[in-house]
């Protein structure tokens, strides 16, 4: 599948039943939705949810959007903290063409640089 398909204007909901059915056409292992609670000073003070672990190695969130804003990089970031992933991969499906931007978690990686090898 193409991922713009399905054409633009659709409301996110949409481009995520759709990036479903390709994963499961491709046999991609992955989980959708994920769960994970928003803690302050260790008290859990709400929820939130990140749209795809794709073979438990990258993260993917999609975004309804004609282009990216800050806000979109850095929930993607904190998603790849949170889920201690390496990689993100934020796709923005708009009106005429689909856009994607690659995410790198650089604490996780510079965390296992300085981490001896056994």
């Amino acid at each position: 599948m193409h991922l713009n398909e399905l054409g633009g204007g659709h409301k996110e909901l949409i481009f995520h039943n759709a990036l479903s059915v390709a994963f499961k056409s491709k046999e991609l292992l992955f989980e959708e939705k994920l769960y994970y609670p928003v803690k302050f000073k260790t008290v859990n003070v709400g929820k939130s949810y990140f749209d795809f672990l794709v073979e438990h190695k990258v993260v993917v969130e999609i975004k309804s959007s004609e282009r990216f804003i800050k806000a979109h990089f850095d929930q993607l970031l904190n998603y790849l903290i949170i889920s201690n992933t390496k990689l993100g991969i934020l796709v923005a499906f708009g009106r005429t063409e689909v856009k994607f931007k690659r995410i790198l978690n650089i604490e996780l990686l510079n965390k296992e640089k300085l981490m001896p090898h056994s």
